[in-house]
């Protein structure tokens, strides 16, 4: 039986998931202690790097070499402003936050954003496909696993709901199948790559969460 791509990818980074679940921000999410001064700086950050993200998501259905993967990205990239609009709005409004007065992007907002933009622009197309797979397939896993326990949180429950959902699942199982097309296609050189991309922007996912749980600023 030949080995999915996607479960190559995921064997490199249970590690990183687990602490992700662990991590204080993401324990504070299901038991309701995650303070709400924290849960904003991290909903102003998102709504920010889902700027960068769908920009991201647009350049790879402009390098798509398949129609349906042109107009799968082109929905997502769509989608994720979609996203910034309305439930990050709605949430920023109950947070007591302007929409139209974000701020500037903290440092793990900056550095992710900035090594999608580079991968999937000057890596080829499996890479770029590798680079925004975390921000899809991790999400939803740990919205499973939230969805599990619920929080006492009305917010964070909200929250929870949006990434546990069967039709956010129903977008990650696309961009997977994708994943496992585009990785049977590829040299291993090239599937070495992807794994690296995959990998370093699961780090980043760890890292933006705890800049979110620490509030963190640029130091200088």
């Amino acid at each position: 039986m030949t080995t999915r791509t996607r479960d190559v990818l995921w064997s490199d980074v249970e590690g990183i998931y687990d602490e992700i679940l662990h991590h204080p921000f993401v324990t504070g999410l299901r038991d309701g202690s995650l303070p709400h001064p924290v849960f904003r700086h991290y909903i102003v950050q998102d709504a920010l790097y889902l700027r960068g993200y769908a920009r991201s998501l647009a350049a790879c259905a402009a390098r798509a070499p398949e129609v349906d993967a042109t107009v799968m990205f082109a929905e997502h990239a769509a989608g994720a402003v979609a996203a910034e609009r309305e439930l990050h709005a709605e949430l920023l409004g109950d947070l007591g936050v302007d929409p139209d007065d974000l701020g500037a992007p903290a440092p793990a907002t900056q550095a992710y954003v900035s090594y999608l933009a580079a991968t999937v622009h000057a890596g080829s197309y499996a890479e770029a496909v590798a680079a925004v797979l975390p921000c899809y397939w991790i999400y939803a896993k740990v919205g499973e696993a939230l969805l599990e326990a619920g929080s006492p949180d009305p917010l964070y429950q909200r929250w929870i709901d949006l990434y546990a959902g069967e039709e956010f699942q129903a977008v990650v199982d696309a961009v997977l199948d994708e994943t496992d097309r585009v990785g049977a296609t590829v040299p291993d050189t090239e599937l070495t790559r992807m794994r690296e991309h995959f990998t370093t922007t699961s780090r980043y996912e760890w890292m933006f969460w705890d800049g979110a749980y620490r509030q963190e600023t640029w130091p200088v």
